[in-house]
């Protein structure tokens, strides 16, 4: 497979990037991803175009197909159903899972070298202090639709590196009616969802939404709960549609990250230090409105204001006593962090004979003031953090900072013979960050400022073949410019502590994403499909996050190059009773230049061709369902992964003689079931690692300052450097309840 993925790269190669394409994965049942035949081609709704016309593949799905997920969260129903989407479980709270795609990361956690856009009814949700998404605070229970497209497609703006994934909520008029779901889970997890829509028949409707979950977590000392409430009023008057949406959420989460082998071999549901809370708190509106010329030419505008409070609690080794300079073993860490966001976009779209043209321009500033405070401490027996009452608070840096990017797009599909479309796209970002960095009260820092530009284009092209098939072709460009974390811990000389502490800010430059991607698809008369795709992404200076001590320490710079290339495939058919859906994911992300790696206890030397860490090459998924009546459906699925790199251990060269320090491949086995006794009413239950499979998701190398589970005592040899994994969460059982009126 690797061979096919290079020679096919060379075929199509174009300024270092070569061909690519990423495939449609549908979810039980296969029809319901593939009904949609027109999408839209940028965050704001426009006429959209025919799927067949798009020189990539994008994938979709809709809120029933997900709502037969029976009862998992938007971040699972992805990784069990769409091509490429893998999660890795650093935290172990199911709403701060670690989302990659194609090797491209959304995640809530502070650090990780982001690279795909999310939007919400046009609204870009990585937050502008680190473009983090926080996967809590999204309206789950309102989401109408789902679409991923792939690679570096400049209409989608800003971090758009390996893809972006635009949500589309519902609305009275498309969802009219009751719809409540309850279910509970194993672990005392519990989760109510309620939506209700009206529909006037005439000049406006309304639709309300509201998500509750508790969960005690599976692993010690891992409760947490969300809540989020959405509202949107609609209507049309003449040619106008209009539309006001509120989202308010609130989350208290719970990620104990990472176990050295000696303590998971004892006890997988232990945890290394406590506490590591996490509270989020969100407040959003959005005001739209689109105007219709004619059939043919509409204009869409969209007003926003968003406003968000993060607030995190961390327990952790203190480096003074590490380094001997002091009696107190850990530090009990605090941050606060807030955010405002406020823009507009605008987009005009016209189909005249030929020619489906759209443009559009948008506007987003923010503005983020964040600050951490750290108190010396000691451990408990079970390693949580005891505070001192006599030791001070002590504030640490903080930063007031903001951002402004402005972005101006095109892009038309040609039709410039029978059956074959061509797409050329451009769009111009400008953006602007600036911070201020405050150590103390005495030691504010001058303002500084940095300005970034960048043209992005892309060509596409798509030709029907007949019987079903069509095939494509897409070279693209985007870029992602540093955030005010980014700038303000990029000095190694000054590292900070994540997700606290910030010291400097140097300059990075910006990353520049080129993708080529070609394959081909088909889709049957009943909804069977197939579709095959072969893409490689380069990233020129990516910014990653550097580790420099025995802690969380370390600082942000920029990478010569990375290169994420690989295959993918999927599949599925309906067999009377029957349906049977396959994909397949070969990945091949690497460093594609020479440099080092900062890793806290060691430097790690990279070459062209080292892998990334947390990334597997191998990703199978295996769905079937059988519905031997109308009112019932029983089916199983099973997820395959292959060897993943070991953060720190890039170079092969960290783990001790005779010790394998990777992360072992695994397969999940999943079994749902559900029933109608009544048309209205559905029951549901879904086992998750049926066969209790014990694995890990993601591993990194750090020094265990609890060898054999007793603290590292001053004097005592150097505390070794050890494998720290995330423990893979145990079987599950969960089985619910829904009624739609």
């Amino acid at each position: 497979m690797k061979r096919r993925a290079i020679v096919a790269s060379v075929m199509l190669a174009w300024t270092g990037a070569a061909v690519a394409a990423e495939t449609s994965a549908p979810a039980y049942p296969a029809a319901s991803m593939l009904s949609v035949d027109v999408v839209g081609i940028a965050p704001l709704p426009g006429l959209g175009v025919e799927r067949n016309q798009l020189p990539y593949q994008v994938q979709t799905a809709r809120a029933d197909t997900i709502d037969l997920a029976a009862g998992q969260n938007l971040g699972e129903f992805m990784a069990r159903n769409l091509t490429g989407v893998n999660v890795n479980e650093i935290s172990g709270s199911p709403f701060q899972n670690d989302i990659t795609y194609r090797g491209f990361r959304a995640s809530p956690v502070l650090g990780s070298s982001q690279g795909i856009s999310v939007y919400l009814d046009g609204v870009r949700v990585n937050e502008p202090f680190g473009d983090v998404v926080n996967w809590d605070m999204l309206p789950e229970a309102a989401i109408g639709s789902v679409m991923l497209a792939p690679g570096s497609n400049p209409l989608y703006g800003l971090n758009t590196l390996g893809g972006a994934l635009v949500l589309a909520s519902k609305s009275g008029k498309s969802h009219p009616g009751l719809d409540a779901n309850i279910s509970t889970a194993s672990n005392g997890q519990r989760r109510a969802d309620l939506a209700y829509g009206y529909d006037s028949g005439e000049h406006w409707n309304a639709f309300i939404a509201g998500t509750a979950f508790r969960d005690n977590g599976w692993r010690d000392q891992s409760d947490g709960n969300l809540g989020n409430l959405y509202a949107k009023l609609a209507g049309a008057v003449g040619d106008n549609d209009w539309s006001v949406a509120v989202l308010a959420g609130r989350s208290r989460l719970t990620g104990n990250g990472l176990l050295p082998d000696d303590l998971y071999e004892q006890n997988r549901r232990a945890v290394y230090t406590s506490p590591d809370v996490t509270r989020n708190r969100l407040r959003q509106i959005v005001f739209s409105m689109t105007h219709r010329f004619d059939d043919h030419t509409e204009m869409t505008a969209a007003l926003y204001a968003r406003n968000s409070h993060r607030s995190t609690v961390n327990g952790d080794i203190n480096d003074d006593y590490a380094e001997g300079e002091s009696d107190h073993a850990a530090t009990y860490n605090t941050t606060e962090t807030r955010q405002n966001s406020q823009g507009f976009s605008t987009q005009f779209s016209k189909t005249s004979g030929a020619h489906q043209f759209s443009a559009g321009l948008t506007f987003d500033r923010s503005s983020v003031s964040f600050a951490q405070f750290e108190q010396e401490a000691d451990f408990a027996a079970n390693r949580s953090v005891l505070m001192d009452d006599d030791e001070e608070r002590e504030a640490g840096s903080s930063v007031d900072g903001s951002s402004r990017a402005a972005g101006l797009y095109a892009a038309d599909t040609w039709n410039v013979a029978d059956g074959a479309w061509l797409t050329v796209s451009a769009r111009f970002n400008h953006a602007r960050v600036s911070n201020q960095l405050r150590r103390d009260d005495d030691d504010v820092q001058a303002r500084e400022t940095f300005s970034y530009r960048k043209l992005n284009p892309a060509l596409g092209l798509a030709q029907l073949m007949g019987g079903g098939w069509t095939l494509f072709a897409n070279l693209s460009q985007s870029n992602r410019v540093p955030t005010v974390i980014e700038l303000g811990c990029a000095d190694p000389e000054q590292p900070c502590r994540l997700p606290v502490g910030l010291q400097s800010d140097p300059y990075l430059k910006q990353v520049v994403s080129r993708t080529g991607e070609a394959g081909a698809r088909w889709q049957g008369a009943r909804g069977d499909m197939a579709a095959v795709s072969v893409y490689r992404t380069v990233n020129r200076d990516d910014i990653l996050f550097r580790s420099a001590s025995l802690a969380q320490q370390g600082y942000f710079s920029n990478f010569a190059r990375t290169r994420h290339q690989g295959v993918d495939l999927s599949a599925s058919r309906r067999y009377g009773a029957w349906n049977a859906r396959l994909s397949y994911s070969y990945l091949d992300a690497t460093y594609d230049a020479e440099g080092d790696l900062f890793t806290g206890v060691r430097n790690v030397h990279v070459t062209p061709g080292t892998r990334l860490a947390g990334l597997p090459r191998n990703t199978l998924k295996l769905g079937l369902d059988w519905n031997p009546v109308a009112a019932l459906t029983l089916g199983a699925d099973i997820v395959a992964l292959s060897d993943m790199i070991t953060q720190g251990n890039e170079d092969g060269q960290a783990a001790p003689a005779g010790a394998d320090w990777r992360i072992r491949g695994h397969a999940l086995l999943g079994l749902h079931a559900s029933y109608q006794p009544a048309p209205k009413w559905e029951l549901y239950a879904r086992v998750t690692n049926a066969t209790n499979r014990r694995y890990e998701s993601f591993g990194a190398v750090a020094v265990n300052m609890f060898p054999n589970g007793a603290l590292w005592q001053p004097g005592a040899d150097d505390p070794a450097q050890a494998r720290f994994v995330a423990p893979g969460a145990p079987r599950a059982v969960a089985a619910g309840l829904r009624y739609r009126f």
